[in-house]
Parts: structure tokens; sequence; C-alpha cells
């Protein structure tokens, strides 16, 4: 699968009060800018074309694009963000979405889902069952899924805030995974790279055009995806992770 654009979103001043499980402090904004600019460019040399939009003061966590919407090479999803205060993000990136997409359905309600729930192997989605993704979310995701060839299954969540948060696709049938994940029937078919609770952090990593973003600060599951024969690109997103948000987060990839 090759990837040809990216959709992100602008950090704003505001998201200093965005939604958080942690104990990390708030973010640093200046530093969140910065590292944001690094994020596009990494993005950009791996041959994406990238769309920026501006941000919105009225979602502090409007920069974590990838729970707005499920993108295929056939179709495209418009989700219904598990949190209440993030609903509403999703109607600015389905605007963009129709001009590369012929094909685009909408979870509706009572049915919740966030795109950070769902990871693509091939053409199958599996979706994890979450606080923020319920099961009518995903049964309606799989639905649609099948009527254009995917097929698609639930993996219950126990710990994590995303299915995405713990496990991560690098294509070639292998994946990253960390902590609940590492055992799970669900990925028995998969080659996997496990990684250790002191970096599970890292196992938000993202395949792009055979290259790998890993979070920076993370050396040993760094050099275990090496010594897969990834080209890998380690970028710093510190303030983000203050929110639980991962590299995938950040983005939207097709």
């Amino acid at each position: 699968m090759i990837f040809e654009h990216g959709i992100v979103r602008r950090p704003g001043p505001e998201m200093i009060y965005g939604l958080t499980s942690g104990s990390m402090g708030r973010p640093d904004f200046k530093k969140a800018l910065s590292q944001h600019d690094d994020y596009i460019e990494a993005l950009r040399s791996c041959g994406l074309k990238v769309i920026v939009v501006e941000h919105d003061s009225r979602y502090p966590d409007g920069m974590f694009v990838e729970d707005t919407a499920v993108l295929t090479n056939n179709f495209a999803v418009i989700t219904n963000p598990g949190a209440s205060t993030r609903r509403g993000e999703e109607k600015e990136i389905g605007a963009i979405l129709k001009r590369f997409y012929k094909d685009i359905k909408k979870i509706t309600t009572p049915a919740t889902l966030d795109g950070g729930d769902v990871m693509r192997a091939g053409d199958h989605l599996y979706v994890g069952l979450s606080a923020r993704t319920n099961q009518e979310g995903a049964a309606q995701l799989i639905s649609i899924a099948g009527e254009y060839g995917y097929s698609g299954s639930t993996i219950e969540i126990r710990e994590a805030l995303h299915l995405k948060s713990g496990v991560s696709y690098i294509e070639n049938n292998t994946l990253i995974t960390a902590g609940e994940f590492i055992e799970r029937s669900e990925f028995s078919g998969f080659r996997k790279i496990t990684v250790d609770d002191d970096e599970a952090y890292a196992a938000n990593s993202i395949w792009i055009n055979g290259s790998v973003l890993v979070p920076a600060g993370f050396p040993e599951t760094k050099s275990k995806i090496e010594s897969e024969g990834y080209r890998v690109l380690e970028i710093d997103v510190s303030e983000f992770r203050k929110l639980d948000g991962g590299l995938s987060c950040l983005s939207l990839r097709f």
C-alpha cells in the first residue's frame, strides 16, 4: 500500500485544556508547535502531500485528526467521536475528504467510533471496543467495510485508551505490540515486534511508504524495528503525549 496524502490540523493554544488521563502536566504550546512542524516535515519526507488545517479554538484536542475518519483505498468513513467535547471536529475533515473520495459514509448515533480504535491490516479492519468506541460503532464500520470487500472484527480493550495506543501494523504481516496486546489471540497470525513496558508508548508508531515513524526517546524499540530492515525516523511528540496522543493520532494518511 502506498500513501499519497496526509491531513493534519495545527494545535492551538487551547490544547493545554485537552483531554488527558495522565499526570504529565500541561503541554508547552510553543514546543508543541515546533514538534508539529517537525512531524509535518517527516510526513513530507515520506512522500506525502500534506494538507494543513488551521486550529479551531472550539476543539482543544482537534490536532488528533486520526479520530475523525477511517480511510481506505476505496472509501472513507466519517466517525462519531466518543468524547462529547470532540464532536464536530469531523465536519471540516469530512469536507476536505470530499475532494478525494467519491464514497464517504458516516457513523451515526447511538454509535460512537474513534479512528484511533481502528487498525487496518491489508483488507481487514480490527476495531477496538473502548471507552470511545462502542459495539454499535464497530458494527456500523464493519458493515460499511463489507460493502467494499473488506472484513472486520472487534477486540475488547481492557487498559489502553485506543487500540492503536498499544498495537500498530507496519506492513509485511508485522505488528508492533505492547502490554495487553502482546499475547492476544486475535493477533496470533502476525510476526510481532514486542515493546517492553517502559517503552510501551512507542507501540504507537506508523508505517509510511517503507519508513516507520517512531516517537523519540525509546531506543530499544527503535533498534528492534531497524533490525527488521525498516528505515526509522524518530519524531519528538512529548507535548502530545501529555494529552494521551501518539504519532498516529496526529494525521490521516491515505
